[in-house]
């Protein structure tokens, strides 16, 4: 039969994959007109043509979606070809510019896969060391395991000339050697030719031919043919084993899932109920393992909600707390001010008051609110994140786990007022009463003899406080680029390392002066970024003022803050607030007022200091209690009362569409596997297979 479109120029157009199917009765069939029967060979052609057209265009145009044709008939043997377009090198019509690279992608796709045979063909008249089609088969199969050369126009080569050596495996030897054909003419096919008549005239030319004739039965389309069915009779053997335990994994994977849907009965009265019941004591376990923790089905791609509250109580939020810390010539003033407010008219005592003390103190225990109920709101967008992450699990019962969300999520944002009054009494409380017999307070002898230097908290030195990769993002492409590095931070320097064997140190830079500031994330960038600066304008690494640390997420960095706060790096002050105190800061101070300054400015460091452990430790504990333990005990308890007097137990148990087609496929798949393991299980090991050809020198075909 002859079917496949022939023309000049690039006639295919898109990959054509062609099943030949053995069978009693020849007809033809496409995937994309399934229902229709071709008998009429020459109605196939032109549904090729024609569909090629319909994605393509008329003019020349290409495309990688494949057009899928099957073909019964007694006369073939069971293979599967794609026909791919030739290499062309210069655009025409519509074709783009890069046609040549689109086409080598094309057929990339097709032959980089290991289960594939490359059929290379090559006209015997071109120079095969330069043909592009062995090139890109030598690529991806170099040990020429899966590749067999066709030659092509034997009839039209120079007369004295032959292909004898090629044809042997001697001039240009590849490890499945060559297959030499003789197709028809375009006069031939315009004539109207007869395949059989073409085959019984290739036969001849071979019998007939001296420079071929002794090997005559390796040459032509049927030799061809017996080959490719041989090959893929191989590799069906060598992977029917691996297709069996690919088979039985799958069909233990769908074991589990089946179990539930085997018993299925729509008719029985209490399924419903048994449903709602095991849904929701489902959806309280898995909240709670989220929450809590769990030994059993450990995520292992993401932090889970727990986990995440824990970052911010321990990260988030004393970062968020250390961004509060007043400002060193600001509070000065204030403290200042506050002392010459309090003596009015009078000159400046001789004692410092501690009304003073008292007004600063109660200024910074108030600025604790702020990070406080941020701390509120971040764990409040975890918690609804987690219910929403275990209301998934409900997504055969749309309804039900829409009510769930909504239940859950309602008793979430009323819980929200409620912790958040009791956080704001906790500072209230704070500032009801101002402990100065406090076990860690300073008291005010202590604060006169204090030296500020020695107020500056420092970790043991040397004690490492964090490890891990980051990128330094802004060094140039001309020195580099960016490039990551394992980083040591310890209490009094920042390390970077080739790897974390930690054998090739890059730098070390000492932490004094440094603070850290927010870089906004590139437009094109994944990375989220943050800076460490020198507050003395000094030159950070190398040429640098600054150098940018890129992470993989928001997390992360929010994690490196914390540990630098750990190790005394703080965030940059507002620089807008600082511009405006600039004229202010100025103003001179006598000796006398100079003392009392300095006595209470120690004396506010440390009181704030106990209120901010104090608040750190309260945090935490008062969010699980009012918030995160209070969700998890109505869930267990109240929320089945919720749900039933929300709507009725049958419109909450309503399966959905999506869900009922699931459950179908799934018993059909898991059938469907079951049978093909018995097929694979009747198929004779005894399939006779060709040995692989030994390993030739083929140095001779360089690859592009």
């Amino acid at each position: 039969r002859d079917f496949l479109p022939r023309g000049s120029g690039i006639v295919t157009r898109r990959p054509l994959i062609l099943q030949l199917i053995f069978s009693k009765t020849e007809y033809a069939e496409f995937l994309h007109c399934k229902s229709k029967k071709f008998t009429d060979f020459d109605e196939v052609r032109q549904e090729i043509e024609a569909e090629t057209d319909r994605v393509t265009g008329t003019n020349k145009g290409i495309s990688p979606v494949p057009i899928n044709l099957r073909v019964y008939s007694p006369h073939v043997l069971n293979l599967t070809l794609i026909d791919l377009p030739g290499i062309t090198k210069v655009p025409v019509g519509d074709q783009p510019q890069d046609i040549e690279y689109q086409i080598k992608d094309m057929i990339l796709q097709f032959i980089s896969r290991e289960s594939s045979l490359i059929l290379a063909v090559t006209p015997a008249n071109m120079d095969l060391a330069n043909s592009d089609a062995l090139k890109m088969a030598k690529e991806v199969d170099p040990q020429g395991l899966r590749t067999i050369v066709v030659i092509t126009k034997l009839d039209l080569m120079d007369e004295g000339t032959d292909a004898r050596d090629v044809l042997e495996n001697k001039l240009l030897p590849l490890r499945r050697g060559y297959i030499g054909v003789v197709n028809r003419s375009q006069k031939d096919i315009d004539g109207k030719k007869d395949i059989r008549a073409a085959l019984a005239a290739e036969r001849k030319f071979f019998l007939s031919h001296p420079a071929y004739r002794h090997m005559a039965d390796r040459m032509g389309t049927p030799h061809l043919q017996k080959v490719l069915n041989q090959q893929l009779t191989n590799h069906i053997r060598e992977t029917l084993p691996s297709l069996r335990s690919k088979l039985q994994s799958q069909l233990l994977s769908l074991e589990k899932e089946v179990e539930e849907y085997k018993n299925f009965r729509p008719d029985d009265p209490t399924r419903k109920t048994k449903a709602l019941l095991q849904m929701v004591q489902q959806f309280g376990v898995d909240f709670e393992k989220r929450i809590e923790g769990s030994g059993d089905q450990v995520d292992t791609l993401e932090l889970s909600g727990g986990a995440r509250i824990n970052r911010i109580f321990h990260e988030r939020f004393p970062f968020e707390l250390v961004k509060m810390e007043f400002d060193e010539k600001d509070l000065r003033r204030e403290i200042s001010y506050a002392i010459k407010n309090i003596h009015g008219v009078r000159q400046t005592g001789l004692f410092t008051p501690d009304l003073a003390f008292e007004a600063i103190v109660k200024k910074q225990v108030v600025k604790l609110k702020e990070p406080c109920l941020k701390c509120v709101d971040l764990v409040i967008q975890e918690l609804i994140n987690t219910v929403r992450q275990c209301t998934s699990k409900l997504g055969s019962y749309p309804r039900l786990r829409e009510e769930t969300e909504r239940i859950v999520t309602t008793h979430i944002r009323e819980r929200e007022g409620k912790t958040k009054d009791q956080i704001l009494l906790l500072i209230d409380i704070e500032l009801s009463y101002i402990n100065t017999n406090h076990e860690d307070f300073i008291g005010f002898a202590n604060a006169q003899q204090r030296n500020t230097q020695t107020n500056k908290k420092r970790a043991i030195p040397n004690q490492v406080i964090r490890r891990g990769w980051l990128t330094i993002n802004n060094i140039s492409i001309m020195k580099g680029g960016s490039k990551e590095y394992w980083f040591v931070l310890t209490a009094e320097s920042l390390s970077w390392y080739k790897d974390e064997e930690e054998k090739e140190k890059k730098y070390m830079l000492p932490l004094d002066n440094l603070k850290i500031r927010d870089v906004e994330k590139g437009f094109m960038s994944n990375k989220h970024v943050f800076a460490i600066f020198n507050t003395e304008q000094r030159n950070v690494y190398k040429d640098l003022r600054q150098i940018e640390l890129a992470c993989d997420s928001q997390e992360d960095v929010d994690s490196w803050k914390a540990s630098f706060l750990r190790a005394g790096v703080y965030p940059e002050k507002d620089q807008t607030e600082n511009e405006d105190g600039a004229q202010e800061n100025t103003f001179s101070m006598d000796p006398q007022l100079e003392r009392q300054v300095e006595t209470i400015r120690n004396l506010v460091d440390s009181y704030v200091g106990i209120i901010n452990k104090s608040i750190r430790d309260l945090m935490p504990k008062t969010i699980m209690h009012l918030m995160i333990n209070n969700t998890k005990d109505f869930i267990h308890s109240e929320l089945l009362a919720y749900l039933y007097s929300s709507a009725d137990q049958n419109s909450l148990m309503e399966e959905s569409a999506d869900q009922a087609q699931r459950r179908d496929d799934m018993l059909r798949m898991y059938h469907a596997l079951k049978e093909a393991l018995n097929i694979i299980g009747d198929i004779s090991s005894s399939t006779v297979s060709t040995p692989v050809p030994p390993p030739v020198d083929d140095t001779w075909l360089q690859t592009s």
